[in-house]
């Protein structure tokens, strides 16, 4: 029970993390594909749990980083690489014009 509920925790701060990341980002592109990031984790997360729960029927969505799911964990991996680029360039301001540092 306590290994489950630091796990969730765990989860709660990488999502909460992403969730910052999109708010203090400065263009619209950067906060946005943060935010969809970030929704595709909570959603992973939150349907694997549910159906451990028996909330919902069983679908097949494996839990990030723990479960086995050879495509599911390199869509994630590769979806917090770049919440980590935007977490990085989050500064940036892109006009029409051009990129404004």
């Amino acid at each position: 029970m306590v290994g489950a509920l630091f796990l969730l925790g765990l989860y709660a701060i990488l999502i909460l993390y992403g969730s910052m990341v999109a708010l203090s980002c400065r263009n619209q592109f950067g906060r946005l594909a943060a935010f969809g990031i970030t929704m595709s984790m909570f959603l992973y997360v939150f349907i694997n749990v549910a159906m451990i729960s028996g909330l919902i029927p069983v679908v097949g969505i494996p839990l990030p980083l723990v479960s086995y799911g050879g495509t599911a964990m390199m869509t994630f991996l590769i979806g917090y690489g770049l919440l980590l680029s935007i977490s990085i360039h989050r500064g940036l301001r892109i006009s029409r014009t051009g990129i404004n540092v």
